[in-house]
């Protein structure tokens, strides 16, 4: 499948703000079912950017406007074809949960198998998991109870925007059993890992389809889940649609939780409040896409309105503007 896919970010400042420096992870991943074709990054005001692999080896770009401004714009354009996975047994045999003790497992995914920032357990998830006797899935071989747990959590919980937000805790999705993408993953990470299977966060695109039964946003970013499975490797789980990844899923980064790799991230230079706007749109491309792949950055037009207030702050090193896609509308 050959997605074109356009994420317009855009800050708005009640008055000019001195500085502004941001780190963004935007580029989708490259991988062996996934051909980044293109990926162009525009910014208004025009700045100078770098890059970097973090730690998990997705691809950040940073960079510092110095000059004074009272709006950012930032524009990532994408062209992805994209492999269906491929298929999956109908189940694994029980000595899979032997093999996911392995010691030398265990320190190959030491990240992904404790509690990290938004993913991890607490009273309120112990009593969601004795409500729907999710431990019971473990007498199941672990592909099936992956398979029961991704249906539960899809069941257990309604899709609304705007009930938590991007820093909420796992705590208040849990107490509102409504959420979004982001939210369902990180339950989804914490049970998973304390069953002992390696879980990670990733952040990406979907290429939402209605007659798939999605109910995630059209316009905003998307989450969910890989798992590894000592016998099938890493697989992917979108609790929020009940389904596994497809090839309409887009990889942007993986992470323990969505702190790791929210899509931008960064801090500003003066006590204005500022406003944010967000818009995704992902699509099937009108043509054949045969350019090599490449990064180019350019200077920006000016984007749309803003939607959502965001409080301002002093320049602080500790304090971030998390963008909220997953919240938006």
């Amino acid at each position: 499948m050959l997605l074109e896919i356009r994420h317009v970010t855009q800050y708005r400042y009640a008055f000019p703000v001195r500085e502004s420096v941001m780190e963004v992870w935007m580029q989708p991943q490259k991988s062996a079912r996934q051909r980044l074709v293109s990926f162009d990054l525009d910014l208004d005001p025009p700045a100078q950017v770098f890059s970097y692999a973090d730690s998990f080896g997705n691809a950040v770009y940073h960079f510092d406007v110095p000059q004074p401004h009272d709006s950012l714009t930032i524009t990532a354009r994408s062209a992805v074809e994209t492999q269906v996975p491929p298929p999956l047994p109908d189940k694994l045999d029980q000595g899979e949960w032997d093999r996911l003790r392995s010691e030398f497992l265990r320190g190959e995914n030491f990240d992904f198998l404790h509690p990290h920032g938004f993913a991890r357990e607490s009273e309120a998830l112990h009593h969601y998991m004795a409500d729907h006797d999710i431990d019971g899935l473990r007498n199941r071989d672990p592909l099936s109870a992956l398979r029961a747990l991704n249906e539960t959590i899809y069941a257990s919980f309604g899709y609304e925007a705007g009930v938590t937000r991007a820093d909420s805790p796992i705590d208040d999705v849990l107490k509102a059993r409504k959420g979004v993408c982001q939210d369902f993953a990180h339950v989804m990470i914490a049970i998973c890992r304390s069953w002992g299977v390696p879980a990670r966060y990733v952040s990406g695109y979907l290429f939402t389809d209605r007659k798939h039964g999605d109910r995630s946003d059209p316009d905003a970013t998307h989450a969910w889940v890989e798992v590894f499975l000592p016998s099938v490797r890493w697989i992917g789980f979108d609790p929020t649609n009940n389904t596994p990844a497809t090839e309409r899923h887009v990889a942007c980064a993986i992470g323990r939780d969505y702190s790791d790799v929210p899509p931008s991230r960064g801090v500003y230079k003066g006590e204005a409040e500022s406003q944010l706007a967000v818009g995704v749109s992902v699509r099937k491309a009108r043509a054949a896409i045969t350019e090599p792949e490449f990064l180019r950055v350019s200077p920006a037009t000016r984007g749309g309105q803003a939607s959502r207030r965001m409080q301002g702050s002093a320049y602080q090193h500790q304090q971030r503007l998390h963008q909220m896609q997953q919240q938006q509308q």
